[in-house]
């Protein structure tokens, strides 16, 4: 599998049971993201508001260890600064970094730390082989909580094009719900009552995902695309956006192909729902092609 994502670059750390997941997109790639779920760890997201001044995103941070694990956006920060890259200020370069985290057992032990994040924007930096499966920040994931068990969860990672531009998209799949294929069943068989069951503590969920493109398409149609991305939620996940979880979509746009933006959309939402697939099932069941 290629490092390059379009034309940014991705790396992983893996530790025990977390990890941490870097993208980093061009200079001047412009982003925008939504927040859908009821319980999300994040970092930055204000900035991503369509009305918002900065438009640019230098990197995305995708992390286990809940609210603890966002300071792995640190790391990344640091070492953008350190190359000169970020939004021009009179003091110098201010790197835009926005984190996502979902919750796994590191909550409890040794959660991702900045360290952690320098070393995935480093592995990306240096175009290290990026794999999918439990690594990176999808290295704790489970789903399927909400009928009081679990079930596998990962990283995932899909591809697809509209007209001349190309959409990837990486989803970091911990979700309460099932993960749903195509043919609208769950991927893992449930209990064998079928009833789902709310756990005492449902809050340790969350599903993830950045959306990547290379259209030319402005901060607001990236919002747009957010929520396209979230409608791939809804269709590969049951329950989605629940009070539990801590659904977040970031979309990224790199500025270098032509693109009608509802057919992009269109797209969006189906590569979204197949990365999403993609993290727990082999390619040939995800419903759209991995990213290879």
């Amino acid at each position: 599998m290629e490092p390059q994502l379009l034309s940014a670059w991705a790396g992983h750390w893996t530790g025990d049971g977390t990890g941490v997941t870097v993208i980093i997109p061009p200079p001047g790639t412009v982003g925008s993201g939504e927040v859908r779920g009821g319980a999300p760890a994040t970092r930055e997201f204000a900035l991503l508001d369509p009305s918002r001044l900065v438009d640019r995103v230098d990197a995305v941070v995708l992390s286990g260890g809940s609210a603890f694990g966002l300071s792995a956006a640190d790391g990344v920060m640091r070492l953008l600064h350190s190359r000169g890259l970020g939004f021009p200020t009179p003091l110098g370069p201010v790197p835009i970094v926005v984190g996502m985290s979902i919750f796994d057992a590191s909550v409890a032990g040794t959660p991702p730390s900045s360290a952690a994040g320098h070393a995935a924007a480093l592995a990306a930096l240096r175009g290290d082989l990026f794999s999918v499966g439990t690594v990176g920040a999808g290295a704790g994931a489970v789903t399927g909580r909400w009928r009081g068990g679990a079930s596998p969860g990962g990283l995932g990672m899909a591809r697809g094009v509209s007209g001349d531009a190309s959409v990837v998209v990486v989803a970091v799949v911990n979700a309460w719900g099932d993960v749903i294929g195509p043919d609208g069943l769950p991927v893992f068989n449930p209990d064998s009552s079928g009833d789902a069951v709310v756990t005492p503590f449902g809050m340790t969920n969350t599903t993830i995902a950045v959306v990547l493109t290379d259209a030319k398409v402005t901060k607001a149609d990236c919002y747009l695309l957010a929520q396209s991305g979230h409608t791939g939620f809804a269709r590969a996940l049951n329950p989605a956006h629940s009070r539990f979880d801590g659904d977040a979509v970031v979309a990224l746009a790199t500025g270098a192909a032509d693109a009608d933006l509802d057919l992009l959309r269109v797209v969006v939402a189906d590569v979204t729902a197949a990365a999403i697939r993609s993290a727990v099932t082999p390619p040939d069941a995800a419903g759209a092609q991995r990213a290879d």
